[in-house]
């Protein structure tokens, strides 16, 4: 198994990388969240938004 930061062979005390530096390059990757997946935002149904911007904001449904 190679390490997935440098390629080099992983040690069994740092598995899956091959030294402490390598997993504190990875643990900072998850931290500052360049390991984030990139979520699309919803676009409100069409009738709910109109609906919401008809009634205002402290009107209650029908």
């Amino acid at each position: 198994m190679s390490c997935p930061i440098c390629g080099e062979t992983t040690d069994p005390q740092f598995r899956p990388f091959c030294s402490r530096r390598c997993a504190d390059i990875d643990l900072g990757r998850w931290l500052t969240g360049s390991y984030a997946i990139p979520a699309e935002e919803e676009e409100a149904d069409e009738d709910t938004a109109r609906e919401g911007r008809e009634r205002g904001a402290g009107d209650k449904p029908h």
